[in-house]
């Protein structure tokens, strides 16, 4: 894999306003819930959760509205949320405080570099990226977190039998998607083109919006040979 491949910013770090609600979440729930990014040590699942569960890692979980409540839904696994918003980390530990979700770790991190230096390869039950930023102009293609390179990277990180769900409201973002997923060496379609929709996964304000204004969610599950 050509480092040049995943060393291209996936996302633009937007100025929102933190509430002090959320600052004060970062200060007195951050020590226990949020790691600090390390490069050189791989996350011990076992220690960081206390047993040898499986872990589904989530990339760019925005304010964290469904990362709390599939994890509030599903509390024999481990998550592993990985986000650069300053804001959206301090609401999702709101949340878990709220409705005492004890699962969830959070990585407050290029999650591109997360995956390089700190997953260990073939260590992931599943990876979740739901409506990440589609760069619709073809100069920014380069940008997207389904491209060449770093597609091969999230597929070394899934266990045997591991997943990748991925959720657009794009269509040719979906579509581009479908098409490199399915050239992917060791990944495999767990349906034939785009998936049903998983009716577990909830539905976040955004989506709700997408669907408001007539864009539909276009899903896909590969997994790992």
């Amino acid at each position: 894999m050509n480092p040049a491949d995943t060393g291209i910013r996936t996302y633009v770090l937007r100025t929102g306003r933190m509430t002090e609600a959320q600052k004060l979440a970062i200060d007195e729930l951050g020590p226990s819930f949020v790691l600090p990014f390390n490069p050189g040590r791989r996350i011990d699942y076992a220690t960081l959760f206390g047993d040898g569960r499986p872990v589904i890692a989530e990339i760019g979980f925005g304010m964290g509205q469904a990362t709390w409540r599939i994890a509030r839904d599903n509390p024999s696994i481990g998550y592993l949320g990985i986000e650069v918003h300053t804001p959206g980390v301090g609401k999702l530990l709101l949340e878990m405080q709220e409705h005492d979700v004890r699962n969830i770790r959070i990585v407050h991190h290029d999650a591109v570099e997360v995956f390089e230096r700190m997953i260990a390869p073939a260590s992931l039950a599943g990876i979740h990226i739901f409506y990440p930023d589609p760069w619709p102009k073809k100069r920014h293609h380069k940008r997207r977190l389904i491209r060449e390179g770093l597609v091969e990277l999230l597929s070394s990180r899934l266990q045997a039998g591991g997943y990748l769900y991925f959720v657009t409201d794009i269509e040719e973002y979906a579509d581009w998607s479908l098409e490199l997923l399915s050239r992917t060496p060791g990944l495999r379609n767990r349906y034939m083109g785009f998936a049903p929709r998983q009716e577990w996964r909830p539905e976040t304000k955004f989506e709700a919006r997408a669907n408001r204004d007539g864009r539909r969610a276009w899903e896909l599950v590969f997994e790992r040979g």
